[in-house]
């Protein structure tokens, strides 16, 4: 079985954000700058740190309270529905970083990010392709089609996402399960197999994945892959 380990920066490593980052808070934007950078607290991927002065007033409330990180020491706040650090000295001096959901929505330029910010070291491609791949769980075919969506995204195995209508429904059942994905956007649609999610859709996907849209995809992990004819060793990722 293949190990699909995501690209990792070690934790205190920095780079700018060259993108325009803002997020809202009942209704209105309470944080707007272009000056904020990438720190990854931890692997694989980065949090926004933002300049201190370009929060709005009111957003933050110090609670008195310091919280000790690898990468400084921070002055606890609160922050909408959770909590904040300011840090006065070291590498995130003068920044802030927002708890992710203590605001109600964050925006790199005019487009929403969803769960986390996105690496600038990882990518998310959506290619069509023509090869043969059939989707199987226990014996039972869930899909099969030489016309398929193949995501290739940094970190994880390559996803095939199948037109609806090269599905097999009747050995799917219907889950409450939905998810979000700061490349992929929220799912719409989650499919299980004796109790255990298989499948997922977006209807409504970011930018970057409109291929996808609507269609069918599989946790290779979960299930058995072959492709074009060769069956495929089901990979070890988080998801396993």
């Amino acid at each position: 079985m293949n190990d699909y380990p995501a690209p990792l920066v070690p934790p205190g490593g920095t780079a700018p954000v060259p993108r325009r980052i803002r997020a809202t808070l009942d209704g209105r934007v309470v944080l707007d700058t272009q000056d904020a950078i990438y720190l990854w607290e931890f692997p694989p991927y980065p949090q926004y740190y933002v300049p201190l002065g370009d929060v709005a007033d009111g957003v933050l409330t110090d609670t008195g309270e310091t919280k000790e990180f690898e990468h400084g020491v921070a002055r606890v706040h609160t922050a909408g529905s959770g909590r904040a650090w300011v840090y006065d000295d070291g590498v995130a001096a003068g920044l802030v970083r927002f708890q992710w959901d203590a605001l109600d929505s964050w925006f790199e330029e005019d487009e929403e990010v969803f769960v986390h910010p996105r690496s600038p070291y990882a990518r998310c491609d959506a290619v069509r392709s023509g090869r043969h791949v059939k989707v199987e769980v226990n014996g039972k075919v869930l899909a099969e089609s030489s016309s398929t969506v193949i995501v290739f995204e940094t970190g994880l195995p390559p996803r095939y996402y199948f037109p609806r209508t090269e599905v097999n429904f009747d050995n799917l059942t219907p889950s409450d399960t939905r998810t979000s994905c700061p490349y992929k956007g929220r799912t719409t649609a989650y499919w299980s197999v004796d109790g255990r999610d298989v499948g997922w859709s977006y209807d409504f996907p970011t930018a970057a994945l409109l291929p996808v849209a609507g269609l069918v995809g599989f946790f290779d992990e979960r299930v058995d892959i072959t492709l074009d004819g060769v069956p495929q060793d089901r990979p070890v990722t988080p998801f396993s």
